[in-house]
């Protein structure tokens, strides 16, 4: 049955949790996510990360890894460190549609609005999903920021995971937090790269069987801190370095970003010498986000038939009782 890697005895880095151990340990954070699962060639979805004060605008920066990818939005969030939407997250050819659809949610709740930066990201699910069908409609994205709650997410097979397979196995939705002096650092992922399943150092072999190549990362990084745009950028950083703990080979079809944006609009960052377990939050967060997007997914039959199967959580737990 699917685990979260702390229930097998994994845990990643030193410092606590928040009480529920996931992005919504933030305060003013909720999570939505719409699932399309047809039991057959449609397994893909929709997940949004809906910050409170996003219409004010929120300091936020993005990092690249590697930029094959289509992120909506990003060239402003660079130019103006300033998040003015929710994040929602997808299947690569869905994109659009998405983005489209969140721009007349924004609309409908703000009659005077003439320019809008919508934030979506996306990974590849086309091994397990027929991608050119691009089944999300206007009322699945309607459904996700509608049902945005403080609550635990779902994780592995749902949402913009639903489809999606990282480090040899199924992989999907993943969060993890970490509490720090003065606030809240909390991680999201939607895990779809190659690599080697690497658990607190040590490699989970699998045989060889055929699977996509790389298809990308998204990481959403959200923080209580007064932290401003250039601090967030320097934390968007650190959570694509985190993919190197569980293994990731940063192949040349991945994109991989990272997102990192501030609940607390103080327009003041502080002083860059105390960043340093905010850095370690961010690294320890962001791994095990990745680690739970893996152990929470189960085996899934897809789109012609291709198979990606869950990572045998004996051999996770393993690793736990060696650390």
């Amino acid at each position: 049955m699917p685990s979260r890697v702390r229930e097998l005895g994994v845990v990643p880095g030193s410092l606590p949790t928040g009480p529920l151990n996931a992005i919504t340990d933030v305060p003013g954070i909720r999570v939505g996510q719409t699932t399309i699962d047809d039991g057959g060639d449609l397994h893909t979805g929709v997940t949004a990360i809906v910050p409170d004060g996003y219409a004010a605008g929120l300091p936020a920066a993005i990092a690249v890894g590697n930029g094959y990818g289509k992120l909506v939005g990003s060239t402003q969030v660079d130019e103006l460190g300033v998040l003015e939407t929710p994040v929602l997250l997808t299947g690569t050819l869905s994109v659009f549609r998405v983005a489209d659809a969140l721009l007349t949610w924004l609309l409908d709740r703000d009659p005077t609005a003439t320019s809008l930066n919508p934030v979506v990201g996306e990974t590849n699910d086309g091994f397990l999903s027929d991608i050119r069908r691009r089944p999300i409609t206007p009322q699945h994205v309607f459904d996700a920021l509608d049902s945005a709650s403080t609550d635990l997410p779902a994780e592995g097979c749902v949402g913009a995971g639903t489809g999606t397979s990282a480090l040899g196995f199924k992989a999907g939705i993943g969060t993890s937090s970490r509490a720090v002096t003065g606030g809240t650092v909390g991680a999201l992922v939607q895990s779809n790269f190659s690599g080697t399943l690497t658990v607190l150092g040590t490699p989970i072999h699998r045989d060889p069987v055929a699977e996509p190549e790389g298809n990308s990362c998204m990481i959403v990084v959200a923080t209580d801190l007064p932290l401003d745009a250039r601090q967030l950028g320097r934390l968007a950083r650190r959570a694509i370095f985190a993919m190197a703990r569980v293994g990731s080979d940063y192949s040349p079809g991945s994109g991989d970003y990272a997102i990192a944006f501030s609940t607390a609009r103080t327009g003041e960052g502080m002083q860059d010498r105390l960043l340093r377990n905010v850095f370690h939050a961010v690294t320890e967060s962001t791994e095990e986000a990745l680690l739970n997007s893996v152990t929470m997914a189960h085996t899934v039959t897809g789109f012609g038939g291709n198979t990606q199967y869950a990572v045998p959580l004996e051999l996770v737990a393993e690793r736990g009782q060696d650390s």
